[in-house]
């Protein structure tokens, strides 16, 4: 997936201004927080969009709500993902409203991403047509575009996914429930909070300390994480450390699984269970 550490091309900020009427701010990696307050004054004079990327393959798109309303911001996000495609397919388009005063902005939890639809099957797709319910938790929808997903809960911050964890386990259901805990990333590690994350895993383990015990014999639960976001680095992007794969069953014999190279063993491992 493209990414962009110079900057949109000109090509591609014209056409989406002209599709929006509305100019652009920033156009450069920044962070989320620091670029409502760098450019927060200049969007509220001039109603232009602030735009920006990370080393990551974002497009995202910051308005103050009342400048944009969000659903209006999100009319914007839909008209870059029709631009964002091919050559500048970038993974995700990002909805960021912010609201508050000059010096003291603060983002929404109203974010919306709108993501690159998956090229191919995905696990997801063979485990839906094969009858197989995929019950997605969090981001996961708007990760896949929806595509493979038979139902979806949005949820807000750990806790409430968590929450939403222990009501789907009474569900009867066969297949897979997809969750997303999305503090560790947005609230802590781009933040560059490590108490804040230590509190959210230690919240986590609890959970987990009530979950096990009630797993049943047939159940499976995979833990692991899209990419590492390290709260004691120099940098709020990503980081690129190894992620963790814990595979826990009543019937799992505990092993080293090793260094595995690619999500696709999670993927595969999945589909043939």
């Amino acid at each position: 997936l493209p990414v962009y550490p110079d900057g949109f091309p000109n090509e591609v900020l014209n056409r989406f201004s002209k599709l929006t009427g509305r100019g652009v701010l920033c156009n450069k990696p920044y962070s989320g927080t620091k670029v409502i307050n760098d450019y927060g004054d200049q969007h509220l004079k001039t109603g232009d969009l602030i735009v920006y990327t990370s080393a990551d393959s974002v497009f995202q798109i910051a308005a103050h709500e009342d400048i944009v309303p969000v659903e209006k911001l999100y009319e914007y996000c839909r008209i870059a993902r029709d631009i964002l495609q091919g050559e500048h397919g970038v993974g995700r388009v990002i909805a960021r409203p912010f609201i508050g005063e000059a010096g003291n902005y603060t983002r929404t939890p109203k974010r919306h991403d709108f993501s690159l639809v998956p090229p191919k099957k995905t696990m997801l797709d063979v485990l839906k047509e094969n009858d197989k319910d995929v019950i997605a938790v969090g981001k996961i929808n708007d990760i896949f575009a929806g595509k493979g997903v038979s139902e979806t809960y949005r949820t807000g911050p750990n806790k409430i996914g968590m929450e939403k964890t222990d009501e789907l386990f009474e569900k009867d259901f066969e297949g897979l429930c997809f969750i997303n805990l999305v503090d560790f990333d947005m609230l802590y590690g781009h933040r560059q909070d490590a108490l804040g994350y230590a509190n959210a895993i230690n919240e986590f383990d609890a959970f987990l300390n009530e979950f096990l015990p009630n797993m049943r014999d047939e159940d499976l639960l995979i833990i692991t994480a899209d990419h590492g976001c390290d709260p004691g680095d120099t940098s709020t992007d990503h980081t690129r450390e190894y992620v963790p794969i814990f595979v826990i069953g009543k019937n799992i014999k505990p092993q080293s699984l090793g260094t595995c190279q690619s999500y696709s063993v999670i993927a595969s491992t999945v589909a043939e269970l």
